[in-house]
């Protein structure tokens, strides 16, 4: 079982186009629970963020909800994002996952939240908050 908070308002995954800098506001004044992950490629960057701070020349996906694994697990721990995925899989939920040094995230889309936290709970799962 894991212990899941809700972060609150909604995220948004983005896309920007390779080369693009970085707006100053995905970099400072985050709020206790705010969240922001960025990924460089070839291709282009992804950023996930809170929506209020979404690139403006970003494409956006639909309006997520961000779920973050509530204790740190020990990095070498295995099987945490299988235990989150399998779930929401087998309920048809979308879910975007990443993790930080400390812990796991979770996306799902925000129109399913209903959804995706009842399927977590049924696999034992405790949201928090």
């Amino acid at each position: 079982m894991l212990d899941i908070a809700l972060l609150p308002g909604e995220y948004a995954v983005c896309r920007m186009a390779a080369g693009s800098a970085l707006p100053p506001a995905l970099s400072g004044g985050l709020g206790a629970t705010d969240v922001v992950t960025v990924s460089w490629t070839a291709d282009g960057i992804s950023v996930i963020c809170p929506m209020d701070r979404a690139p403006a020349q970003a494409v956006l996906e639909t309006a997520w909800r961000c779920l973050r694994v509530g204790a740190p697990e020990d990095v070498a721990v295995g099987g945490t994002l299988a235990a989150l995925v399998d779930p929401l899989a087998g309920a048809r939920v979308s879910a975007v996952a990443f993790s930080t040094f400390d812990t796991d995230y979770l996306l799902v889309p925000a129109v399913r939240l209903g959804e995706a936290t009842a399927a977590l709970e049924r696999a034992g799962h405790r949201l928090l908050g």
